[in-house]
């Protein structure tokens, strides 16, 4: 744990996993425990492709961050439903590129929100992070509060990494990412990526999480997360298998989850 005086794991440790925990063991993080490996691991056998899903999502953001920072020129980010911290986290990716930027990260889970005092010791003396505690349901609320360390005249990166699959109804969520997006100014980006229903073995996978007590997870259709994006421009390549945004490894390959990054007109 990322916790130098031992407060932080005296306030976590536990023998009861927990869903946050279980993605930071996914996605090879440190923040987590014998429990929640163990039940990460569990689930892992019945739905494997969550791992790879969860570690590739990572590669992303790196990517996609740092595409908007060093080569796009932004300095604002949104980060909604971050989870806890791993390696290479948001505000770590755009202020290695630009020592100024600032990050609002967003999460209505307590267990993250403890983990903020650890990870914003990690910020640049030049840039700026912060936590807004609250619920991807209240847009609303999350811009109010991002209205309070942004600059809502210059352009805002507004994220969504792989959270929008909790809330079933489609038209819910486009209401989401549009009130957030929209409330940002021309020039400003529209990053998401999501859990897709593109290959048998995938979807299966998500029923057997659901049948054995996981929080069920919707997996939508590309051209689906695609209408989230509408009145926005693509940037190449599109909406594509988080493999294949740019990487920076050959060969990749593509997975059962797709994402993009879009600009406002």
């Amino acid at each position: 744990m990322v916790d130098p005086d031992g407060e932080l794991a005296d306030k976590l440790q536990t023998d009861v996993p927990h869903a946050a925990r279980m993605w930071n063991h996914w996605m090879g993080g440190k923040d987590n425990f014998l429990a929640d490996r163990a039940a990460g691991d569990a689930v892992a056998g019945v739905y494997p492709e969550i791992v790879v899903m969860a570690r590739e999502s990572r590669k992303f953001l790196i990517r996609v961050v740092r595409h908007l920072a060093a080569e796009a020129g932004v300095r604002q980010f949104i980060d909604i439903g971050t989870g806890l911290p791993t390696m290479q986290n948001t505000h770590e990716v755009a202020q290695g590129a630009a020592p100024r930027a600032r990050v609002v990260y967003v999460d209505n889970d307590p267990m993250v929100l403890v983990h903020a005092r650890a990870l914003l010791a990690n910020t640049t003396s030049e840039g700026f992070t912060t936590y807004v505690p609250a619920d991807y349901h209240d847009p609303d609320l999350i811009v109010a509060r991002a209205r309070e360390s942004l600059d809502f005249d210059e352009p805002i990166a507004v994220m969504f990494m792989g959270v929008l699959g909790y809330e079933p109804d489609l038209d819910v969520v486009r209401s989401i990412v549009g009130t957030v997006s929209g409330a940002t100014p021309s020039g400003s980006y529209l990053v998401l990526w999501d859990g897709t229903d593109t290959s048998p073995a995938v979807v299966e996978g998500a029923e057997k999480l659901a049948r054995s007590g996981g929080v069920p997870y919707i997996l939508r259709a590309p051209d689906e997360l695609a209408t989230c994006f509408e009145g926005l421009a693509l940037v190449e390549p599109g909406l594509v298998p988080i493999p294949l945004w740019r990487p920076d490894e050959p060969d990749p390959v593509a997975i059962d989850a797709y994402g993009a990054v879009a600009r406002k007109p």
